[in-house]
């Protein structure tokens, strides 16, 4: 058995607001892209969503280096792929959104479990070698089927509609960001957090889309992916400029602030 592939530096962009900006884009286009290709051409949607998903998994994990392009473009075709197989179960075999949501809780809490075990790590700082990379995505991949059902879940079979779910999450998010600030773990908060960016970013942007009659705006889904997809690429665009994602480069700014904010040394005149 070969051993991991590693890297010198984590595959994975540094966790602040922009990180979570562009994260919430990535929720909400991979529902409507979703929706859209599906009612456009079933074939073309299965060609885009699993080829594509593949094709940039694949990208991403050649790579020696963290690459925003790279990186995000493999978290939007998760997004829609993630879609896909959340809704897949409910639209063939009709089962419940709660019922695909248990099964995904279950599957993660089990692959969780199983990367701890053999790393001894689920933090995203430490994806330094392709085994725990390998890791990381599949969390991912299962974090948005999760996440889709969630969604789903509480707009359809609770009845909440898609504005009072997206508030829902939006409180459920202000959890484990309280939870961090009190001193709980970082790697929860961080796995509790980034599975609810998925139902609360799918949730306004079905509200977007979806008919009045249906308790939307009626933008429609062609209109709100091609708005996501523009301010997704306009953000990956500038971190991919500014290198401002990469791990270290707010430690490095606010160290570089702060030495420009001590006082210039002052020198007696003879």
């Amino acid at each position: 058995m070969t051993a991991p592939r590693s890297f010198l530096m984590p595959k994975v962009p540094e966790v602040f607001l922009l990180f979570w900006v562009i994260k919430l884009l990535t929720t909400g286009i991979g529902e409507t892209a979703s929706d859209f290709l599906g009612t456009w051409n079933l074939a073309a949607a299965g060609v885009i969503g699993v080829g594509g998903f593949f094709a940039a998994l694949r990208w991403q994990t050649r790579a020696t280096t963290y690459q925003p392009v790279r990186y995000w473009v493999t978290v939007l075709m998760v997004a829609v792929f993630g879609t896909m197989i959340a809704d897949g179960p409910h639209v063939a075999l009709g089962a419940p959104y709660y019922v695909d949501a248990g099964v995904y809780v279950v599957l993660l809490c089990a692959l969780l479990a199983w990367w701890h075990r053999s790393e001894g790590t689920l933090s995203v700082h430490s994806i330094t070698t392709s085994r725990r990379e390998r890791f990381y995505w599949g969390t991912v991949l299962l974090t948005f089927g999760l996440g889709t059902a969630l969604g789903d879940t509480t707009a359809t079979n609770l009845h909440l509609g898609y504005w009072w779910s997206a508030v829902l999450f939006t409180a459920l998010m202000a959890l484990p960001i309280l939870a961090w600030r009190l001193g709980a773990s970082s790697v929860v908060c961080f796995w509790a957090a980034y599975s609810l960016t998925r139902p609360l970013g799918a949730s306004v942007a079905d509200g977007l889309a979806v008919p009045r009659v249906h308790g939307g705006l009626g933008w429609t889904t062609g209109v709100v992916s091609a708005l996501g997809l523009a301010g997704f690429a306009a953000l990956v665009a500038y971190v991919a400029l500014t290198h401002s994602d990469e791990e270290g480069a707010h430690a490095a700014h606010a160290a570089g602030r702060e030495l420009d904010d001590e006082p210039l040394p002052e020198f007696e005149l003879d």
